[in-house]
Order: structure tokens, then sequence, then C-alpha cells
């Protein structure tokens, strides 16, 4: 059991209160996974600079230095570098420099922040209610397919700005983890949700449609889940045949928002006048920006 919050904001007034909208609906999920926990935030200006590329960073001994073109803002574990250069740019100086720190996730006008312990402790040291931007991700986690570490924690973002949370299980993930290592795809972890993450980077850079990856992973993963995928622009949710993992979406003129369970929705502004349902099973449900 897990838990998965987003906020799909259309409404410019309401940016700078998106880390206050975003920490608070991941507070409510606590108690569907309280290990560990992750968030990705869009359009932040001081952790993912407007026309910067960005990459967030985490297990490294020290903060990393990679000369004055980098700058480095360090969130609790988690060091967020950006630079006037594509994010591919500044992800190929990372990995040279530190082979082994995790690579969090990249992006333009993206951080990513992973970490173990208690989701409203994580939030709280993250400084997250203070975020801005017009699109956020979260995850709490219970683990019961890898270990609880930074690697094991959702988002994964292994695409340039695109973010995969999970709630569920895919039972047949370690085949299609084969398959995809003798295509040359590397992984960070044991964890079946980075297989998911996985598989849709390689649909969309195989140039599809965010729809059309879901319901080609809706066609090759066996097992129960509900899936939030993000990138730069779009917020798009699915669920399996069978739908029995819990998922709720409301929709205003100023927000689309979804989460396991509607008390994480229920502080939003304006949720009384929200259209609220339940998504069906195996329907791509997408929006963007």
């Amino acid at each position: 059991m897990c838990g998965i919050v987003g906020l799909h904001l259309r409404t410019p007034e309401l940016y700078p209160r998106l880390g206050e909208l975003l920490a608070a609906m991941l507070g409510e999920m606590s108690d569907r996974g309280a290990d560990s926990a992750g968030v990705a935030v869009y359009g932040d200006p001081e952790w993912s600079p407007y026309g910067q590329g960005c990459v967030s960073v985490t297990d490294v001994p020290e903060k990393p230095d990679l000369g004055p073109d980098v700058d480095v803002v360090q969130v609790d574990s988690t060091y967020l570098l950006s630079a006037d250069m594509e994010p591919e740019e500044l992800l190929d100086l990372v990995r040279a420099a530190y082979p082994t720190a995790l690579i969090s996730g990249f992006g333009p006008d993206l951080a990513v922040l992973k970490g173990v312990g208690h989701p409203r402790s994580l939030t709280e040291a993250w400084g997250l209610s203070k975020a801005q931007g017009w699109q956020g991700v979260g995850h709490t986690r219970m683990a019961t397919e890898s270990a609880v570490t930074p690697s094991g924690c959702h988002p994964y973002t292994v695409g340039p700005g695109q973010c995969l949370v999970h709630n569920g299980s895919f039972a047949n993930h370690a085949t299609i983890r084969r398959e995809l290592r003798r295509a040359g795809v590397v992984f960070d972890s044991e964890n079946d949700t980075e297989v998911g993450a996985r598989f849709v980077a390689e649909q969309l850079a195989a140039g599809r449609d965010v729809a059309t990856a879901l319901k080609e992973l809706c066609a090759t993963f066996d097992g129960f889940y509900t899936l939030l995928v993000s990138d730069h622009d779009s917020f798009a949710v699915v669920r399996d045949a069978i739908a029995c993992k819990p998922a709720v979406i409301a929709e205003t003129a100023d927000w689309v928002a979804m989460a396991s369970e509607y008390r994480a929705l229920a502080g939003l502004p304006g949720v009384e006048q929200a259209r609220i349902w339940e998504p069906e099973p195996e329907v791509v449900y997408a929006w963007t920006r």
C-alpha cells in the first residue's frame, strides 16, 4: 500500500501556493506509506531556475562542485544543480564527476526530492510548503518490492522531465527488466516501479505520446496498479484492468488533482465546486498546460 498525490495548476495566481497545497496532500497520505517519500516540483524559481538545465542529485558524500558555471542548492540530503546548458549536458557532467551518485531527476524547471523517513518530517525538512510552480507529484511509500533507500523512493524520473509514481505492484516486472537490460537500459534499484518508469521512458523516446505509452504499459504489464505520469507540461493517470487500487480525480477551472484517497484533495481551494470521479479501468486521463 502506497499513497499518490498530484496537482496540476491552471491559474498562475495559485503558483505561489503549489508547495503548500502539495505538502498538505502528501501529509494526508502518510498512513498509506510512512517509511519514505518523494516529490517532483515543476517551476520553482529557486530550486529549478527558469531557462536552466536542472539535475537533482542524492547519495553524494559532499556538496557537488562542477565549477563556477553550475549553481548548487542544498535541500536536506538532495543537491539541486542548475546551469545554462541542456539538462542532458549537465547530467553528463554530474555522472562523470560523481559516478556513484543517485540521479533523482533531471529536466528543465524540475526539482526532485526523495528521502527515507515519515512523509510529514520530510516535507518539513525540505521546506516544501514554500515551493512554487505549476505542477507537483508526490508519493508516500510502504515498501514491498525493494529496500527502503532513496533509490527505492518514487518519483522515478528516468527521462528528461518525466516522472512516474505508482501504487500497487507489477507481477511480471522481473521479465520486463531482463528485456530492457538486454536492450541496454541501466537500472538504479530493484524496485518494480522503476521498471514501469523505464518502460514508459523508452516508449516516449521512441516518439510515442504519453497516452499511447501508458496504453502499451497496460498491455504489457501484469498486476494491480494506479499510475500517475507527468512531464514538463502534462499530467496523466491510468489504472489497471481491474482497478482495485484506489484513485480519485478532481477538476476545477483552476486545477486538476489526483490522489489515492479523497481526503488528500479535501483542502484544495474550491474543491466544493470540483467535478470529482473515480478513474475507469485502463482509461488514460491526461491534461496539458
